[in-house]
């Protein structure tokens, strides 16, 4: 079975995420991975928070972090703060954050 395209690229001083978020959702979840309008993928996640004053972004964060077990500070919103489809970026060792995020993504499919 191939492996299917992951939404984490590596940059020089960490990692990018692309996410679609739902706020105002009934619970805070990852939803998994799936291929946005343009066929790229992405992490879907929904949150209970409003798109008011950066309420769902700080959600989506803190609920990012908690999944991944890495501190809040290391997470920030790149691009999209004010739109559903997101770039977070990760600061760390671009290697070590792709193996692990790469071994959290294939859980996903257990």
């Amino acid at each position: 079975m191939p492996e299917r395209p992951l939404p984490f690229a590596p940059q020089a001083r960490g990692l990018r995420v692309s996410v679609r978020l739902t706020p105002r959702a009934r619970a805070d979840r990852i939803d998994g991975i799936v291929a946005d309008a343009e066929g790229k993928p992405v992490l879907k996640v929904a949150v209970t928070a409003p798109p008011e004053k950066g309420r769902a972004n700080a959600a989506l964060i803190a609920l990012l972090a908690k999944t991944w077990r890495l501190p809040k500070t290391s997470l920030a919103i790149a691009a999209g703060a004010e739109s559903r489809r997101k770039s977070v970026t990760i600061a760390g060792d671009p290697n070590e954050l792709m193996k692990r995020l790469t071994d959290w993504a294939r859980t996903l499919d257990d």
